[in-house]
């Protein structure tokens, strides 16, 4: 007996607004979902759960016209901010970021009085860094794209980290001491998707 297939693709249709929008079944998904992405695909999925017919669905994106362009824009915003701090859209330097980057933390971590153990990078997709159980410090190549404030609060993220292994609300007040615009950061660092810059 063959297996059930997962992902089904239903239709592509073009919208005047945000451009070409792509329909697809989903045998698992439990309700509707919008998906974006940035980068050179720019897409825009619609999950169609199994049992939903297309034209409710198509008739729900309708609905949901002036929220997907507030998000189409805000990708672009994010496109073209991330084109900015990687001048002339050439390759980073891996070396050159992760010495920057190393250099910033140990800046901040002197400043404020932290020690940690290593420090590592790498090209991740879901994570901008991680602190383990030894203070061993991971940071994402990508940090270097984003402007340096942000930059700045993921590395004071991570440091404070090593006194807090939690993110309770003790981890965010003692952030905020060393950063007071934490929480606007955080914000604001929920714009960029990892995955695409």
């Amino acid at each position: 007996m063959e297996r059930e297939k997962k992902i089904e693709t239903l239709e592509k249709v073009y919208y005047k607004d945000f451009g070409s929008v792509h329909f697809v079944r989903s045998y698992r998904a439990k309700r509707v979902r919008i998906t974006f992405s940035s980068g050179s695909s720019k897409e825009i999925r619609v999950i169609v759960p199994r049992g939903v017919s297309l034209k409710s669905v198509k008739e729900f994106v309708l609905s949901k016209q002036d929220l997907i362009l507030k998000k189409v824009q805000k990708i672009r915003e994010q496109d073209e901010e991330a084109r900015k701090n990687n001048k002339n859209n050439e390759p980073i330097k891996v070396q050159e970021s992760a010495q920057f980057l190393y250099d910033r933390l140990c800046e901040l971590a002197k400043k404020y009085g932290f020690k940690f153990n290593k420090v590592s990078f790498r090209w991740q997709r879901t994570r901008w860094g991680s602190c383990s159980s030894k203070n061993n410090i991971s940071l994402n190549f990508k940090i270097i794209r984003l402007p340096s404030e942000l930059q700045d609060y993921i590395l004071l993220h991570e440091l404070v980290h090593i006194r807090i292994k939690n993110h309770s609300k003790d981890f965010w007040d003692e952030l905020e001491k060393y950063l007071p615009d934490a929480k606007k950061h955080r914000k604001e660092l929920r714009k960029y998707q990892i995955k695409y810059l």
